[in-house]
């Protein structure tokens, strides 16, 4: 009788969901990089509304909830300007690129501020929540991976060098 491998086969999974997989790693991989490669335009942005009164006192506020209290304050942007972002989008694809993409960038921003300002102020918080925790550190473990695989290093390093190099060619 010959022996069986108990463990499931992945290669006869699905095509579809193969290629499904594939795709979601593609996009994936470049949303992070090209987070990467944004992230020093607007650090001075965040820098300068972390510094703000207001937001130093949302911080010390959210500091001092509880962890599932955190978690709402983080979901409750998203409920109410993710529809907004896809209005915006419809706004856009209906002739209205001007007021559809200042809508899209203003709520992009909004959402993008206080999600980021709230998990600053609660990680600590969210950290004890065995869920969040888990996908916090497994979400950070994927872009490490995925930095390391397209060597985002040296594209940044490149990309300091060509801002450098159209600085001085402005001047």
């Amino acid at each position: 009788m010959p022996a069986t491998d108990p463990s499931p086969r992945r290669s006869g999974r699905n095509p579809l969901i193969r290629g499904l997989v594939v795709l979601f790693r593609i996009v994936a991989g470049a949303v992070i990089v090209l987070d990467e490669l944004v992230r020093p335009l607007y650090r001075p942005l965040l820098r300068w509304i972390a510094g703000l009164r207001l937001m130093q006192a949302l911080e010390g506020w959210v500091s001092g909830l509880s962890p599932y209290v955190v978690l709402v304050l983080i979901g409750v942007p998203y409920v109410v300007v993710e529809p907004l972002k896809f209005l915006a989008l419809l706004r856009i694809a209906d002739g209205h690129v001007k007021t559809g993409t200042i809508a899209f960038l203003l709520a992009h921003l909004i959402s993008f501020v206080l999600i980021e300002r709230i998990f600053t102020a609660g990680r600590a918080q969210l950290m004890t929540l065995r869920p969040v925790a888990w996908m916090v550190t497994t979400a950070a473990s994927v872009r490490d991976a995925i930095a390391a695989f397209v060597h985002l290093g040296r594209i940044k390093a490149r990309m300091r060098a060509l801002v450098r190099w159209v600085r001085m060619q402005l001047r």
